[in-house]
């Protein structure tokens, strides 16, 4: 189907490409989420988290199932090894999947107590993890398994894989959820998929903490999930009714029109100037004119 956008400003479309088609590529799933890029391989992956798996996909061989049971994966990452690193809801955790397949947990708890569901995350070029722990995988047996929160509240954690060491960055969100640096890492964005729903900007200090927050973008129709971002410095991130661009100074630029409700995306293909959108039962791609900022 021809890709459909929305402009507000005339910088979008310098972003994007008339005339390209929106890709269906898969489709029959419950909840697409956390779709990552790997080069290497010319292939991207996500979660299906009310059925337990990731899938895979690639232009050579189609769809197929990538890991199952995925202990309910959420978000998806990569380390600057070039490592998987997944948020994994019924087993409480983060992990990474070495380079021979073996996957390690990375963090599961926090001052003895098991976190809630990991659901986001964000690696640092320090090779620091970066990640979201709403409830989303503990209030019902839908992405996960139903129990009370060890925690008791919903956190932003910073995880440091070489000492062990983890510590809360931001304890005020509701729901904290998509998570994404900015191509210099001076800024980091999270959203909020409780209330108000909105996607904030924080600084981020030296010594690993967070200062500064404050209100970058509400996102309506609600509510703003991933995010990721160009090398421009420009967000982009799921909707209610696709895809919206942001500038740096929190300006919507304009929409990518997706029919389903898009939870995630990310940047991939050779020049990283192809989105991958996760939206409800099906993987969607898109040609664009940005150039995404993650690494690898």
């Amino acid at each position: 189907m021809p890709a459909k956008y929305e402009v507000f400003h005339d910088a979008f479309n310098a972003l994007v490409r008339p005339g390209v088609e929106l890709e269906k590529l898969a489709t029959g799933f419950v909840w697409s989420e956390g779709p990552v890029w790997f080069s290497e391989g010319a292939y991207v992956l996500w979660s299906d988290i009310p059925n337990n798996r990731m899938m895979r996909w690639s232009e050579a061989e189609g769809l197929s199932e990538f890991r199952k049971p995925s202990n309910h994966s959420n978000g998806n990452m990569r380390d600057r090894a070039g490592r998987l690193i997944t948020c994994e809801h019924s087993a409480h955790r983060v992990s990474r999947t070495e380079a021979d397949g073996t996957v390690v947990s990375l963090v599961d708890s926090y001052d003895g107590q098991k976190l809630n569901s990991p659901n986001d995350v964000a690696v640092k070029s320090d090779g620091t993890v970066w990640f979201t722990d709403p409830p989303y995988g503990i209030e019902s047996n839908r992405e996960g398994y139903q129990r009370a929160s060890e925690l008791g509240a919903n956190y932003v954690f910073r995880h440091d894989p070489e000492s062990g060491d983890t510590s809360i960055v931001a304890d005020d969100f509701d729901r904290p959820n998509g998570i994404a640096f900015s191509p210099d890492e001076k800024t980091i964005y999270i959203s909020d998929t409780g209330s108000p729903k909105h996607i904030r900007a924080l600084d981020v200090n030296d010594d690993g903490t967070l200062s500064n927050s404050r209100v970058f973008a509400e996102v309506r129709p609600p509510a703003s999930d991933g995010l990721r971002l160009d090398t421009e410095g420009n967000v982009w991130t799921s909707a209610g009714d696709g895809v919206h661009v942001y500038t740096p100074d929190g300006t919507i630029l304009g929409k990518i029109l997706v029919p389903e409700k898009v939870a995630n995306l990310c940047f991939g293909g050779p020049t990283k100037q192809r989105i991958f959108i996760t939206a409800t039962s099906s993987l969607y791609a898109v040609e664009v004119a940005a150039t995404g900022a993650q690494t690898p």
